[in-house]
Protein backbone atom coordinates (compact mmCIF):
# COMPACT_ATOMS: atom_id res chain seq x y z
CA UNK A 1 0.00 0.00 0.00
CA UNK A 2 1.48 3.30 -1.06
CA UNK A 3 0.93 5.93 2.02
CA UNK A 4 1.60 9.97 1.95
CA UNK A 5 2.78 10.94 4.84
CA UNK A 6 2.17 14.53 5.68
CA UNK A 7 3.45 16.69 8.58
CA UNK A 8 2.06 20.22 7.83
CA UNK A 9 3.08 23.12 10.15
CA UNK A 10 2.70 26.73 9.81
CA UNK A 11 5.36 27.44 7.21
CA UNK A 12 6.50 24.51 5.38
CA UNK A 13 5.20 20.72 4.99
CA UNK A 14 7.15 17.87 4.73
CA UNK A 15 5.93 14.60 3.32
CA UNK A 16 7.49 10.75 2.63
CA UNK A 17 5.73 8.42 0.27
CA UNK A 18 6.38 4.86 1.76
CA UNK A 19 5.30 1.82 0.24
CA UNK A 20 4.42 -1.04 3.01
CA UNK A 21 3.88 -4.83 2.62
CA UNK A 22 3.75 -6.25 6.12
CA UNK A 23 6.68 -5.63 7.63
CA UNK A 24 8.56 -4.43 4.98
CA UNK A 25 8.32 -0.80 4.07
CA UNK A 26 10.07 1.22 1.24
CA UNK A 27 10.45 5.18 1.27
CA UNK A 28 10.09 5.69 -2.13
CA UNK A 29 9.94 10.03 -2.39
CA UNK A 30 10.81 12.40 0.64
CA UNK A 31 11.15 16.28 1.26
CA UNK A 32 8.89 19.49 1.91
CA UNK A 33 7.80 22.81 1.24
CA UNK A 34 9.73 25.63 2.85
CA UNK A 35 8.75 29.25 3.73
CA UNK A 36 4.52 28.88 2.89
CA UNK A 37 2.92 32.16 2.84
CA UNK A 38 6.40 34.29 2.32
CA UNK A 39 8.19 35.63 -0.63
CA UNK A 40 10.37 32.92 -1.82
CA UNK A 41 9.04 29.50 -0.67
CA UNK A 42 10.52 26.36 -2.54
CA UNK A 43 10.01 22.47 -2.57
CA UNK A 44 13.02 20.24 -1.64
CA UNK A 45 13.31 17.13 -2.51
CA UNK A 46 15.53 13.71 -2.25
CA UNK A 47 16.10 11.52 -5.10
CA UNK A 48 16.29 7.76 -5.19
CA UNK A 49 20.32 8.14 -5.68
CA UNK A 50 20.31 10.41 -2.30
CA UNK A 51 20.84 13.62 -4.21
CA UNK A 52 18.94 16.33 -3.43
CA UNK A 53 16.75 19.30 -5.68
CA UNK A 54 15.41 22.56 -4.77
CA UNK A 55 12.38 23.92 -7.44
CA UNK A 56 11.73 27.17 -6.70
CA UNK A 57 7.94 28.20 -5.93
CA UNK A 58 7.08 31.88 -4.89
CA UNK A 59 4.24 32.72 -2.40
CA UNK A 60 2.26 29.98 -2.02
CA UNK A 61 -0.34 29.04 0.75
CA UNK A 62 -0.46 25.18 1.99
CA UNK A 63 -3.12 23.90 -1.09
CA UNK A 64 -0.63 25.27 -3.05
CA UNK A 65 2.49 23.41 -1.48
CA UNK A 66 0.85 20.09 -1.60
CA UNK A 67 -0.35 20.59 -5.11
CA UNK A 68 3.35 21.37 -5.76
CA UNK A 69 4.30 17.80 -4.14
CA UNK A 70 1.73 16.07 -5.37
CA UNK A 71 3.18 17.22 -8.95
CA UNK A 72 6.69 16.42 -8.18
CA UNK A 73 5.57 12.73 -7.49
CA UNK A 74 4.17 12.30 -10.59
CA UNK A 75 6.56 14.25 -12.58
CA UNK A 76 7.31 12.41 -15.68
CA UNK A 77 11.27 13.19 -14.73
CA UNK A 78 11.64 13.20 -11.19
CA UNK A 79 8.59 11.28 -9.72
CA UNK A 80 7.76 8.54 -8.13
CA UNK A 81 4.34 7.32 -9.33
CA UNK A 82 2.32 7.60 -12.77
CA UNK A 83 -0.50 9.35 -10.94
CA UNK A 84 -2.49 10.10 -7.54
CA UNK A 85 -4.66 7.24 -8.20
CA UNK A 86 -1.51 5.23 -6.96
CA UNK A 87 -1.41 7.28 -3.53
CA UNK A 88 -4.49 4.59 -0.92
CA UNK A 89 -4.16 6.95 1.68
CA UNK A 90 -2.88 9.84 3.54
CA UNK A 91 -1.42 9.77 6.91
CA UNK A 92 -1.33 12.74 9.07
CA UNK A 93 0.97 14.05 11.66
CA UNK A 94 -1.56 15.83 14.53
CA UNK A 95 0.00 17.23 17.56
CA UNK A 96 -2.61 17.73 20.06
CA UNK A 97 -5.38 15.49 20.50
CA UNK A 98 -6.31 16.94 24.15
CA UNK A 99 -8.28 14.08 26.36
CA UNK A 100 -10.54 13.24 22.70
CA UNK A 101 -7.91 10.79 20.87
CA UNK A 102 -6.06 8.03 22.86
CA UNK A 103 -4.98 6.49 18.92
CA UNK A 104 -4.93 7.09 15.69
CA UNK A 105 -8.13 7.61 13.98
CA UNK A 106 -9.64 7.61 10.03
CA UNK A 107 -10.74 11.75 9.35
CA UNK A 108 -13.94 12.68 9.68
CA UNK A 109 -16.07 15.63 9.81
CA UNK A 110 -16.20 14.71 13.64
CA UNK A 111 -12.75 14.17 13.98
CA UNK A 112 -12.34 17.45 12.17
CA UNK A 113 -14.14 19.14 14.30
CA UNK A 114 -13.13 17.67 17.20
CA UNK A 115 -9.46 18.65 16.53
CA UNK A 116 -10.14 22.22 15.66
CA UNK A 117 -11.87 22.30 19.78
CA UNK A 118 -8.20 21.72 20.91
CA UNK A 119 -7.01 24.68 19.04
CA UNK A 120 -6.43 26.78 22.32
CA UNK A 121 -4.10 23.95 23.35
CA UNK A 122 -1.78 23.94 20.29
CA UNK A 123 -2.68 27.62 19.14
CA UNK A 124 0.58 27.20 16.45
CA UNK A 125 0.15 23.20 15.33
CA UNK A 126 -3.25 22.04 15.11
CA UNK A 127 -4.59 25.06 12.63
CA UNK A 128 -1.25 24.37 10.82
CA UNK A 129 -2.17 20.69 10.66
CA UNK A 130 -5.54 20.98 9.71
CA UNK A 131 -4.48 22.40 6.70
CA UNK A 132 -2.59 20.01 5.29
CA UNK A 133 -6.06 17.80 5.81
CA UNK A 134 -8.06 20.31 4.05
CA UNK A 135 -5.95 20.50 1.21
CA UNK A 136 -6.04 16.44 0.53
CA UNK A 137 -9.61 17.04 1.36
CA UNK A 138 -10.11 19.19 -1.99
CA UNK A 139 -7.22 17.87 -4.28
CA UNK A 140 -7.76 14.14 -3.67
CA UNK A 141 -11.53 13.99 -1.53
CA UNK A 142 -11.67 10.31 -2.15
CA UNK A 143 -8.29 9.05 -0.87
CA UNK A 144 -9.06 7.89 2.99
CA UNK A 145 -7.10 9.90 5.47
CA UNK A 146 -5.60 8.88 8.83
CA UNK A 147 -4.45 11.41 12.20
CA UNK A 148 -1.90 10.47 14.31
CA UNK A 149 -1.83 12.60 17.18
CA UNK A 150 1.52 13.25 19.12
CA UNK A 151 -0.26 13.33 22.81
CA UNK A 152 -2.33 9.86 21.45
CA UNK A 153 0.53 7.59 23.73
CA UNK A 154 0.47 9.24 26.85
CA UNK A 155 -3.40 9.03 27.33
CA UNK A 156 -2.52 5.95 29.59
CA UNK A 157 -0.81 7.94 32.27
CA UNK A 158 -2.48 8.21 35.41
CA UNK A 159 -4.34 11.31 37.01
CA UNK A 160 -1.20 11.25 39.53
CA UNK A 161 1.35 11.89 36.90
CA UNK A 162 -0.68 14.28 34.01
CA UNK A 163 -2.43 16.87 36.75
CA UNK A 164 -0.70 19.92 38.21
CA UNK A 165 -1.51 21.14 41.81
CA UNK A 166 -3.07 23.76 40.61
CA UNK A 167 -6.72 24.63 41.46
CA UNK A 168 -9.01 21.56 40.05
CA UNK A 169 -11.07 23.57 38.69
CA UNK A 170 -8.79 24.29 35.75
CA UNK A 171 -8.37 21.26 34.33
CA UNK A 172 -11.98 20.73 34.76
CA UNK A 173 -13.00 24.06 32.94
CA UNK A 174 -10.11 24.16 30.86
CA UNK A 175 -8.37 21.16 30.36
CA UNK A 176 -4.96 22.52 31.63
CA UNK A 177 -2.72 18.99 33.06
CA UNK A 178 0.30 17.08 31.37
CA UNK A 179 -0.15 16.33 27.59
CA UNK A 180 3.22 15.33 26.79
CA UNK A 181 4.90 15.73 23.08
CA UNK A 182 6.66 12.97 20.99
CA UNK A 183 4.39 10.29 21.65
CA UNK A 184 4.99 8.94 18.06
CA UNK A 185 8.43 8.56 18.10
CA UNK A 186 7.97 7.23 21.95
CA UNK A 187 6.04 4.58 20.99
CA UNK A 188 7.71 3.71 17.87
CA UNK A 189 11.20 3.51 19.54
CA UNK A 190 10.03 1.36 22.46
CA UNK A 191 8.08 -1.20 20.50
CA UNK A 192 11.59 -1.10 18.05
CA UNK A 193 13.41 -1.94 20.92
CA UNK A 194 11.64 -4.71 22.10
CA UNK A 195 11.95 -6.01 18.49
CA UNK A 196 15.74 -5.56 18.22
CA UNK A 197 16.27 -7.07 21.47
CA UNK A 198 13.88 -10.10 21.29
CA UNK A 199 11.97 -9.53 24.50
CA UNK A 200 8.39 -8.82 25.34
CA UNK A 201 7.40 -5.32 25.35
CA UNK A 202 4.65 -6.52 28.23
CA UNK A 203 7.34 -7.17 30.32
CA UNK A 204 9.45 -4.35 30.22
CA UNK A 205 10.51 -0.74 32.00
CA UNK A 206 11.36 1.26 29.17
CA UNK A 207 12.84 5.07 29.46
CA UNK A 208 12.41 6.79 26.11
CA UNK A 209 14.96 9.72 25.51
CA UNK A 210 13.93 11.25 22.53
CA UNK A 211 16.91 14.25 22.63
CA UNK A 212 17.06 17.13 19.94
CA UNK A 213 16.36 20.65 19.58
CA UNK A 214 12.95 20.13 21.28
CA UNK A 215 13.34 16.67 23.88
CA UNK A 216 11.29 15.04 25.97
CA UNK A 217 10.96 11.64 28.04
CA UNK A 218 8.69 9.05 28.89
CA UNK A 219 8.56 6.47 31.29
CA UNK A 220 6.45 3.24 30.03
CA UNK A 221 5.75 -0.15 31.33
CA UNK A 222 4.78 -3.13 29.86
CA UNK A 223 3.96 -0.82 26.56
CA UNK A 224 2.13 1.77 28.17
CA UNK A 225 3.52 5.29 28.67
CA UNK A 226 2.51 6.12 32.54
CA UNK A 227 4.52 9.74 32.93
CA UNK A 228 6.79 11.85 30.43
CA UNK A 229 7.93 15.25 30.98
CA UNK A 230 6.32 18.20 28.54
CA UNK A 231 3.30 19.29 29.99
CA UNK A 232 0.41 20.88 28.93
CA UNK A 233 2.71 22.59 25.69
CA UNK A 234 6.23 21.41 25.07
CA UNK A 235 7.93 23.72 26.94
CA UNK A 236 8.19 22.02 30.25
CA UNK A 237 10.77 19.28 31.33
CA UNK A 238 13.98 18.78 29.44
CA UNK A 239 16.30 22.17 28.65
CA UNK A 240 16.09 21.96 24.66
CA UNK A 241 17.76 24.23 22.36
CA UNK A 242 15.86 27.36 22.49
CA UNK A 243 12.90 26.21 25.02
CA UNK A 244 13.46 26.63 29.02
CA UNK A 245 11.77 23.34 30.07
CA UNK A 246 11.74 23.10 33.85
CA UNK A 247 11.45 26.59 35.49
CA UNK A 248 9.97 28.04 38.04
CA UNK A 249 6.97 29.72 37.78
CA UNK A 250 7.60 32.72 40.17
CA UNK A 251 10.82 33.38 38.15
CA UNK A 252 8.70 34.24 34.96
CA UNK A 253 6.62 36.12 36.72
CA UNK A 254 9.37 38.38 38.25
CA UNK A 255 11.07 38.62 34.67
CA UNK A 256 7.34 39.88 33.47
CA UNK A 257 7.09 42.10 35.84
CA UNK A 258 10.70 43.59 36.06
CA UNK A 259 10.91 44.06 32.42
CA UNK A 260 7.46 44.72 32.09
CA UNK A 261 7.02 41.66 29.46
CA UNK A 262 3.43 40.71 27.81
CA UNK A 263 2.29 37.03 27.74
CA UNK A 264 3.39 36.73 23.81
CA UNK A 265 7.11 38.41 25.11
CA UNK A 266 7.39 36.35 27.71
CA UNK A 267 6.26 33.15 25.12
CA UNK A 268 8.98 34.39 22.77
CA UNK A 269 11.37 33.90 25.58
CA UNK A 270 10.83 30.43 27.02
CA UNK A 271 10.51 29.04 23.82
CA UNK A 272 12.75 31.01 21.18
CA UNK A 273 15.80 32.32 23.11
CA UNK A 274 16.02 30.32 26.23
CA UNK A 275 17.41 26.64 26.59
CA UNK A 276 20.86 26.03 25.01
CA UNK A 277 20.83 29.23 23.19
CA UNK A 278 20.08 31.26 26.28
CA UNK A 279 22.66 29.84 28.38
CA UNK A 280 25.48 29.80 25.94
CA UNK A 281 24.34 32.97 23.72
CA UNK A 282 26.26 31.02 20.67
CA UNK A 283 23.73 28.26 19.13
CA UNK A 284 21.17 25.93 19.47
CA UNK A 285 22.77 23.72 18.06
CA UNK A 286 24.86 21.04 19.69
CA UNK A 287 27.71 20.80 16.91
CA UNK A 288 28.39 24.75 17.45
CA UNK A 289 28.29 23.99 21.37
CA UNK A 290 31.27 21.08 20.61
CA UNK A 291 33.08 23.78 19.02
CA UNK A 292 32.67 26.32 21.35
CA UNK A 293 33.67 24.24 24.12
CA UNK A 294 36.91 23.04 22.66
CA UNK A 295 37.76 26.75 22.18
CA UNK A 296 37.06 27.18 25.71
CA UNK A 297 33.93 28.37 26.08
CA UNK A 298 32.97 28.48 29.43
CA UNK A 299 29.19 29.36 29.07
CA UNK A 300 29.38 26.32 26.25
CA UNK A 301 30.44 24.39 28.59
CA UNK A 302 27.56 25.19 31.06
CA UNK A 303 24.70 24.80 29.03
CA UNK A 304 25.88 21.25 27.46
CA UNK A 305 26.45 20.35 31.59
CA UNK A 306 22.79 21.85 32.07
CA UNK A 307 21.49 19.49 29.34
CA UNK A 308 23.06 16.76 30.24
CA UNK A 309 21.92 16.56 33.60
CA UNK A 310 18.48 17.35 33.12
CA UNK A 311 18.71 14.02 31.19
CA UNK A 312 20.01 12.12 33.80
CA UNK A 313 17.57 13.21 37.00
CA UNK A 314 14.54 12.11 34.48
CA UNK A 315 16.32 9.21 34.45
CA UNK A 316 16.57 8.57 37.60
CA UNK A 317 13.33 9.88 38.52
CA UNK A 318 11.40 7.59 36.09
CA UNK A 319 13.56 4.58 37.40
CA UNK A 320 12.25 5.49 41.19
CA UNK A 321 9.08 5.86 39.45
CA UNK A 322 8.84 2.51 37.78
CA UNK A 323 10.93 0.65 39.96
CA UNK A 324 13.53 0.47 38.26
CA UNK A 325 14.74 0.08 34.58
CA UNK A 326 15.17 -2.61 32.20
CA UNK A 327 15.86 -0.43 29.20
CA UNK A 328 17.12 2.76 27.96
CA UNK A 329 16.84 4.01 24.80
CA UNK A 330 18.23 7.04 23.11
CA UNK A 331 16.90 8.79 19.89
CA UNK A 332 16.37 12.21 18.15
CA UNK A 333 18.64 13.84 16.18
CA UNK A 334 20.99 14.23 19.34
CA UNK A 335 20.28 11.24 20.93
CA UNK A 336 21.22 9.21 18.00
CA UNK A 337 24.34 10.65 16.69
CA UNK A 338 26.33 12.12 19.91
CA UNK A 339 28.11 9.80 21.72
CA UNK A 340 30.13 11.99 23.97
CA UNK A 341 26.69 12.91 25.43
CA UNK A 342 24.93 9.96 26.33
CA UNK A 343 28.38 8.73 28.11
CA UNK A 344 27.96 11.75 30.06
CA UNK A 345 24.35 11.13 30.70
CA UNK A 346 24.94 7.40 31.67
CA UNK A 347 28.26 8.31 33.68
CA UNK A 348 26.62 8.53 37.41
CA UNK A 349 23.87 5.88 36.65
CA UNK A 350 25.75 2.84 38.04
CA UNK A 351 24.13 2.73 41.04
CA UNK A 352 20.97 1.43 38.40
CA UNK A 353 23.30 -1.03 37.05
CA UNK A 354 24.00 1.05 33.92
CA UNK A 355 27.55 0.10 32.42
CA UNK A 356 28.63 1.63 29.03
CA UNK A 357 30.51 0.22 26.45
CA UNK A 358 32.62 2.81 25.72
CA UNK A 359 34.13 1.53 22.82
CA UNK A 360 30.55 0.97 21.06
CA UNK A 361 28.81 3.59 22.30
CA UNK A 362 31.93 5.99 20.30
CA UNK A 363 31.53 4.18 17.57
CA UNK A 364 27.55 4.34 17.26
CA UNK A 365 26.02 7.36 14.98
CA UNK A 366 22.61 6.76 13.65
CA UNK A 367 22.33 3.55 13.66
CA UNK A 368 20.27 0.79 15.75
CA UNK A 369 22.65 -0.69 18.44
CA UNK A 370 23.09 -2.08 21.97
CA UNK A 371 26.09 0.41 23.56
CA UNK A 372 26.17 -0.77 26.73
CA UNK A 373 28.34 -3.46 28.45
CA UNK A 374 27.59 -7.41 28.66
CA UNK A 375 27.35 -7.09 32.34
CA UNK A 376 25.20 -4.03 32.36
CA UNK A 377 22.37 -4.45 34.24
CA UNK A 378 19.97 -2.09 32.36
CA UNK A 379 19.85 -2.55 28.28
CA UNK A 380 21.46 1.03 26.94
CA UNK A 381 20.33 1.59 23.45
CA UNK A 382 20.42 3.38 20.72
CA UNK A 383 16.88 3.38 17.90
CA UNK A 384 16.90 6.03 15.01
CA UNK A 385 13.13 7.51 15.59
CA UNK A 386 10.89 7.08 12.14
CA UNK A 387 7.32 8.95 13.04
CA UNK A 388 6.45 8.97 9.27
CA UNK A 389 6.78 4.92 9.22
CA UNK A 390 4.87 4.42 12.57
CA UNK A 391 2.32 7.07 10.83
CA UNK A 392 2.08 5.10 7.85
CA UNK A 393 1.78 1.84 9.42
CA UNK A 394 -1.13 2.82 11.68
CA UNK A 395 -2.68 4.55 8.54
CA UNK A 396 -2.71 0.99 6.78
CA UNK A 397 -4.23 -0.48 9.87
CA UNK A 398 -6.84 1.55 9.71
CA UNK A 399 -7.55 1.62 6.12
CA UNK A 400 -7.91 -1.86 6.08
CA UNK A 401 -10.02 -2.75 8.83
Amino acid sequence: MKILVLNSGSSSVKYKLIDLEGEHADTLAEGGVEKIGLPGGFLKFKRADGSKEVVELGLIDHKDAIKAILANLTDAKEGCIKSFDEIEAVGHRLVHGGEKFSQSVLIDDDVKAKVRECYDLAPLHNPANMTGVEAITALMPNVPQVGVFDTAFHQTMPAKAYMYALPYKYYTEDGVRRYGFHGTSHRYVSERVCKFLGVDITKQRIITCHIGNGGSMAAIVGGKCVDTSMGLTPVEGLMMGTRVGDVDPGALIYIMNKHHLTPDQLQTVINKESGVLGISGISNDMREIDAAIEAGNERAKLALDMYELRITKYIGAYAAEMGGADIIVFTGGVGENQAKLRADVCATLGFMGVELDKDVNAATRGTEAVISAAGSRVKVCVIPTDEELMIARDTEALVKK
